[in-house]
């Protein structure tokens, strides 16, 4: 069973920069990780692959040096490592991402074989859409299952899988047919520690690198700050209210009083809103 893992590498949230004029993000110069919604996608990924056979390929685009991440998700465990970088792919929001991996991943097809499962995970921590996943799947026509949080079952003969979805108010038990894209939930594994073979392994493997016309993309105006249509027209940190958290005593104070006092309390700051919720309450 082949398996694609899309991952992504990301800036330290904790270093993040914005350009002043593009208003995209500085990558320059800022120390990256793998997408650690991206991790989880990975470990349920070898471990499938660990428990039913197979290989585990990891696809990522990006520059250059989005290298090191391929080569620390071969160490690991992942069997094969593929780099989508062009020039042509820089300022790319998520509609000519999914555009660009979604080329990709029908080229790992050709040449690896059909992933029967590519899993993402369940968005990034510089974008965070969670839209790209759901690109790639409706690029290719396949079925999607999203914020997964457990494989239930999975039938490689009879080409089924039955997973577990967080939705609001509870969990979803869903059943489809694969090849299937899945974007996996944070916290529903924890990643292994790489063994030292991997290590070896990953440090000594090729990355296989593609530019466009590698991965098959005759259309660059699909590509790339040309192919996205989305505009950020201001970046900015919000500014810190003046306001101090005002702290409500609850020594002695029964439940009653308690909600009286902070009722209170949202009175005082909300002087008009007593009366609203008054003439609400009489239109009732």
């Amino acid at each position: 069973m082949h398996i694609v893992v899309c991952m992504k590498q990301v800036p330290d949230s904790a270093q993040i920069r914005v350009h002043p004029v593009t208003n995209t993000i500085m990558r320059q110069g800022v120390p990256t990780i793998i997408n650690p919604y991206d991790l989880f996608a990975l470990e349920e990924a070898l471990r499938l692959r660990d428990r039913l056979g197979g290989e585990v390929t990891v696809l990522t685009m990006g520059p250059p040096m989005a290298e090191d991440s391929l080569r620390k998700a071969m160490t690991y465990g992942a069997d094969r490592a593929v780099l989508l970088t062009d020039r042509s792919f820089a300022g790319s929001d998520t509609l000519a991402t999914s555009f660009a991996l979604a080329a990709a991943l029908a080229k790992i097809g050709q040449e690896f074989g059909v992933p029967l499962i590519v899993f993402t995970g369940k968005q990034t921590i510089d974008g965070d859409t969670a839209q790209v996943g759901p690109g790639i799947a409706k690029r290719l026509g396949l079925n999607q299952l999203t914020y997964v949080s457990r494989i239930a079952d999975l039938d490689a003969a009879a080409g089924t899988i039955t997973v577990e979805r967080r939705a609001e108010g509870g969990v979803q038990v869903l059943s489809t047919r694969m090849p299937v894209l899945i974007t996996m939930l944070e916290g529903v594994n924890e990643i292994r520690r790489g063994s030292l073979d991997d290590a070896y392994r990953a440090a000594r493997a090729t990355v296989i690198k593609w530019n466009a016309a590698d991965a098959g993309i005759t259309d660059l105006a699909k590509c790339g700050l040309r192919g996205s249509p989305t505009i950020v027209k201001k970046v900015f940190a919000p500014q810190a209210r003046a306001e101090k958290v005002r702290q409500v005593p609850t020594t002695d104070l029964t439940t009653e009083a308690l909600a009286a006092t902070v009722m209170a309390e949202i009175f005082k700051c909300q002087p008009g809103l007593e009366s609203e919720l008054m003439r609400f309450s009489a239109g009732q």
